[in-house]
């Protein structure tokens, strides 16, 4: 039976996505300081803040319109249960934030199965696939978006990156490559099962199987500076100001 060595991996062109000079300053459902998380306020706010891409939320509704918001309930109701017209008018749909912030690079959580359909219509529609990662805990979220877009980045889901991080423990290459071969990225927290995630043999490990590696939510500088050192490509960040201050263009 023929097995893959440690030192093999899976080589892949790096996606547009995550073009320019790292490290990649996420913006966490944009810049909420003196607004409203996860609005064009917020998401103007952080790119006139520095941050090179922005991380928010989609939600679909019952009409079949991806909208932008973290929670799965609104004034106890769920989210899919709204029409777009009965929703706050501080909610901005997909499409419009993708048309008016045209040059921006989106990292989208896809959070319910209702956002499947309309978010990958969005992304048709509009072309953005270049400008389009997509992330979800669901696996199977993920991967239908994915395959109604082809071309759109991709992170690795919580149960992804499990086996990947193990793997990269016990110094499995293999595995890690296996694991991560049809991804473009992991974006994780710095510490999981009681250890950290992104030691400088680690993110080594991880980039050895050719995806980009991200840490969420890091809103200390030191930390920040620390993470990169030990060479991440990203922060995601609620402080994408803290961020720019950190890292100067």
């Amino acid at each position: 039976m023929q097995t893959i060595k440690d030192t093999e991996c899976y080589p892949r062109a790096v996606h547009p996505y995550f073009s320019g000079p790292v490290p990649h300053i996420f913006a966490h459902r944009g810049l909420a300081v003196d607004c409203k998380e996860n609005t064009r306020e917020a998401f103007a706010a952080a790119l006139l803040a520095g941050a090179t891409h922005l991380e928010t939320d989609a939600h679909g509704t019952a009409d079949g319109v991806a909208v932008l918001f973290h929670d799965d309930v609104l004034d106890s109701k769920e989210i899919s249960s709204y029409t777009h017209a009965e929703l706050p008018d501080y909610i901005p749909t997909l499409e419009s934030v993708l048309n008016e912030f045209q040059s921006a690079r989106f990292n989208i959580d896809v959070k319910n199965e209702a956002a499947i359909v309309p978010v990958s219509q969005v992304i048709k529609k509009l072309s953005s696939e270049d400008r389009i990662l997509i992330s979800s805990f669901s696996s199977s979220r993920r991967r239908k978006v994915v395959q109604n877009c082809p071309g759109v980045a991709t992170s690795a889901s919580t149960l992804q990156f499990a086996p990947a991080f193990i793997g990269a423990l016990l110094g499995q290459q293999w595995m890690v490559n296996i694991v991560l071969k049809n991804c473009d990225a992991v974006q994780i927290p710095a510490r999981a099962l009681g250890r950290s995630t992104v030691t400088p043999r680690l993110v080594r490990a991880y980039h050895r199987a050719g995806v980009q590696v991200d840490v969420w939510t890091v809103n200390d500088a030191q930390q920040m500076v620390e993470l990169v050192g030990a060479g991440v490509d990203g922060v995601v960040t609620d402080r994408a100001d803290v961020a720019r201050e950190t890292f100067p263009k």
